[in-house]
């Protein structure tokens, strides 16, 4: 559970940035989003093999760009 207290001298709006960035940093929308609609079985598959994907290849330019 995510909690923000306001600062002394703390607008509101500024708490309010705060808390939404703690929410995105833990992927709280990232859930909401998904738990939104139905996603079938095969569907759910092939996105996560898509997300591992893309994590293995991001690791690879990554270590590739390190060396030099």
């Amino acid at each position: 559970m995510i909690k923000v207290q306001v600062r002394p001298n703390e607008s509101l709006e500024a708490a309010i940035r705060r808390f939404k960035r703690q929410c995105n940093y833990a992927g709280i929308f990232k859930i909401a989003k998904a738990k939104s609609y139905y996603e079938k079985p095969a569907e759910k598959r092939r996105r996560e093999k898509r997300e591992r994907m893309r994590t293995i290849q991001r690791a690879e330019r990554m270590r590739r760009n390190a060396r030099f």
